[in-house]
């Protein structure tokens, strides 16, 4: 197992981070060891701080924005709490630093690895929470998301292609696209899919390609979607 910073470190690192000082410094101690340094590591704590961090962000965005309904506020928190975006606020903080890491994973550049990244952060707000309670772990997750909470776009703008493109389409009384699988290629663990998406009634069609159907499919709606755009923009 190898530490990367002495033990006393990573608590004062908490405290000028997070705004918090640990009472029992174990709980910090373990949310920073990765399941390749030992026993005593964050998984339990992952799995307790996703469900904190749901929690506290979605009551912040209940109160931050009153106007917006169930499904707005899902597509808010969904961007707060992806596993994209809580590596970045984790890369942020320098939890990289912290961690404890078996020597294969240090070697692998696993403090880098943006999945651990994303479960070390939610392992501390788990560890928090142990340690302190609700209002601790709300204080803290206020202070770490607080400037991306108040920097969100207006949620219609968070919508994936596929729904905008159903929206308009509706609000035009035009039938749904047409999404056809064209060719799968690849090997099992690394197949490309190709999509076509098609609105025969505005002559209109954009093809997609991804590492899933999913994926391409919302490809193939983005493009279709940019290109009603420009033939909306050129309509008399």
């Amino acid at each position: 197992m190898i530490a990367l910073r002495k033990t006393d470190e990573p608590l004062a690192w908490v405290e000028r981070s997070f705004g918090y000082r640990f009472y029992a410094p174990s709980l910090c101690h373990a949310a920073l060891t990765h399941r390749s340094a030992g026993a005593a590591h964050n998984e339990r704590l992952e799995f307790l701080g996703d469900a904190v961090l749901n929690c506290c962000v979605a009551r912040l965005l209940y109160d931050a924005h009153p106007d917006s309904d169930e499904g707005a506020l899902s597509r808010l928190r969904a961007t707060l709490v992806s596993g994209r975006a809580l590596a970045e606020v984790s890369a942020e903080l320098g939890f990289g630093e912290h961690l404890r890491l078996g020597g294969g994973e240090l070697k692998a550049g696993g403090f880098r690895r943006a999945s651990t990244l994303a479960d070390a952060l939610e392992a501390m707000l788990g560890a928090i929470f142990l340690d302190s309670g609700f209002d601790a772990a709300m204080a803290a997750i206020r202070r770490i998301l607080g400037p991306r909470l108040a920097a969100l776009p207006a949620a219609d703008t968070l919508k994936d292609p596929k729904t905008r493109l159903q929206e308009i389409l509706q609000g035009r009384g035009l039938a749904l696209p047409v999404y056809t699988l064209t060719s799968v290629s690849g090997e099992p663990h690394a197949q490309a899919f190709v999509v076509c998406c098609e609105v025969p009634a505005i002559g209109l069609a954009a093809v997609g390609e991804g590492g899933s159907r999913r994926r391409a499919e919302q490809q193939a709606a983005q493009k279709l979607l940019e290109a009603l755009t420009a033939q909306l923009q050129g309509a008399p």
